[in-house]
């Protein structure tokens, strides 16, 4: 590309030196020819001027002493007594072709010269003009040499970060290079490659959030079946345990839908009026065995017969990531406390070990940030995302000892319920 650039600029400023030259070297051997004449008759003037005067002085009009004193000419006198008569002249020169011509009264004085005495004149004109396209060209030359360096390694670089997108690197081309076109091709690749990178980075969070999300039900799952196995000989405890490690499989089933959702883009719900203490009981029925196994107390306190508007399974995922949360990073008894203000449901989860480090108090939201050697750092952000999802907000309340709240749109049933809401086991 930069051969042509080079060509190209070449050949328009060959084309600008010959349209502008040839006409002014035209016009300069006119112009050169145009003043030798002029000379010319200015020597014929003074020749035949000077032999009038000596005419009219009653002196002999010495012609051959005035055709001498130009050597380099062919001068012609003419008297016009008698009239037409040659008096001198010189040898004319090979190649007359510029003549000078002055009469008076009595004399006619023509001058001749070889067309070397303006050649010369005209050739160092002409050398001029060449000299000058010459330095024209090379100037061309060199302005082309730095304009296609300046397009040609833009456009290289262009093309080699469109090379690397289209080849799945899509690191941003970060350069702009004064050219406004060239600027706009750079800052559409540079939107195309974060385009791709927050694509990459979602299907990337998804994997992750798909990961942790499954854990957890899948380990409440797999206690359930150890449960059922210990408790083989028992067959009303077989069957509770059966039906509790069915509405796990359901609830894997739910997860499995709604992270599905997530990378489709699309809603995994309508919010719907649900009641919060079922919602707890079926989250204590499902936990208790993990805290009874670390000989660890759930205990359930505060307001019943509360409502809210939640995504079926989005507010029990969130309570069962606080629960793990507590049962992992936690100590002590956990508690769940239900209660409400006059625009929410809040429902919090408590334990008593040694809460959130200080460092970590204000990060503790963030992804990949945990408080415990070994931990994922997505439980909380993702529950606080999955809470937003719904108009909801999961907040630290207390750091030490640890107090989690999760924050739902209060709601308020058509009619009362017609008994009472289990919560679980107190």
């Amino acid at each position: 590309m930069q051969r042509r650039l080079l060509i190209s600029t070449l050949v328009v400023a060959v084309v600008a030196v010959l349209l502008l030259g040839v006409p002014l070297a035209f016009d300069l051997s006119r112009l050169r020819t145009g003043q030798a004449s002029q000379e010319l008759r200015h020597e014929a003037s003074y020749l035949a001027t000077g032999l009038q005067d000596r005419y009219d002085s009653g002196l002999p009009a010495d012609v051959a002493q005035v055709a001498r004193s130009l050597s380099d000419r062919y001068v012609t006198v003419v008297e016009r007594q008698p009239a037409g008569r040659v008096k001198e002249g010189v040898k004319p020169p090979a190649h007359k072709t510029i003549t000078g011509k002055y009469a008076t009264k009595n004399f006619t004085v023509t001058v001749e010269a070889d067309n070397s005495f303006v050649s010369g004149q005209v050739t160092s004109g002409l050398l001029m003009i060449g000299w000058l396209a010459l330095g024209a060209l090379a100037v061309a030359v060199g302005l082309a040499l730095l304009q296609a360096r300046r397009l040609s390694r833009p456009l290289r670089e262009l093309a080699g970060a469109a090379d690397r997108l289209g080849s799945g690197d899509a690191r941003p081309l970060g350069r702009r290079y004064g050219v406004p076109e060239l600027d706009r091709m750079a800052e559409g690749l540079d939107g195309s490659a974060k385009r791709i990178n927050d694509l990459l980075t979602a299907e990337r969070d998804f994997a992750v959030d798909a990961s942790h999300q499954l854990r957890t039900p899948l380990t409440a799952l797999s206690m359930r079946l150890e449960e059922m196995v210990a408790a083989a000989n028992y067959p009303d405890v077989v069957r509770e345990e059966g039906a509790a490690a069915l509405a796990q499989t359901e609830r894997l089933a739910e997860v499995v839908g709604q992270l599905l959702g997530r990378a489709r883009r699309s809603v995994s719900g309508t919010p719907a009026l649900a009641s919060v203490d079922d919602i707890v009981a079926q989250q204590i029925v499902e936990w208790d065995p993990a805290f009874r196994r670390v000989s660890r107390k759930l205990e359930v306190i505060g307001e019943k017969g509360l409502f809210a508007y939640v995504t079926p399974g989005t507010a029990a995922q969130v309570v069962a990531t606080l629960l793990d949360n507590a049962l992992v990073h936690g100590a002590g008894t956990v508690t769940i406390r239900t209660s409400q203000t006059p625009r929410s449901v809040v429902i919090e989860v408590r334990d008593e070990g040694k809460g959130v480090p200080p460092e970590l108090v204000t990060r503790i939201f963030e992804r990949s940030v945990s408080g415990a050697p070994g931990g994922t750092g997505l439980g909380l952000s993702l529950a606080r995302t999955v809470a937003a999802a719904d108009g909801g907000q999961v907040v630290l309340v207390r750091p030490r000892p640890a107090v989690f709240a999760l924050f739902l749109p209060h709601g308020v049933p058509e009619t009362p319920p017609d008994k009472p809401v289990v919560s679980g086991p107190a």
